[in-house]
């Protein structure tokens, strides 16, 4: 029988940031899409659709505020906390009166 010998070739993966960097020179439009596509050997419909995803994603990362890493909630925790060691702080030492320096 004439058996037609296949290899098996595994998906290639691209991390967010390749498509990102891939899909802005797309919208730059500096380049073609398949101009693009060569240099960074992928095929042309791959960026043409990283583009699209882009743009359509876009507008949600100005719709919810930034945190800097998380720091909004963490600065006020600390905050509460540093109140609340002084107002022990300051009870421990009229408790105790004249025995702490």
């Amino acid at each position: 029988m004439n058996q037609i010998k296949r290899s098996k070739r595994t998906r290639r993966k691209f991390s967010g940031t390749f498509k990102a960097k891939v899909a802005l020179e797309a919208i730059k439009a500096q380049e073609t899409i398949n101009q693009i596509a060569t240099r960074h050997e992928v095929h042309p419909h791959q960026v043409t659709q990283w583009k699209q995803q882009l743009l359509r994603q876009a507008p949600a990362a100005f719709e919810q505020p930034v945190l800097v890493n998380g720091q909004d909630g963490l600065e006020e925790e600390l905050y509460e906390q540093i109140g609340r060691l002084k107002m022990e702080l300051e009870w421990l030492k009229k408790k105790l009166g004249p025995a702490l320096p």
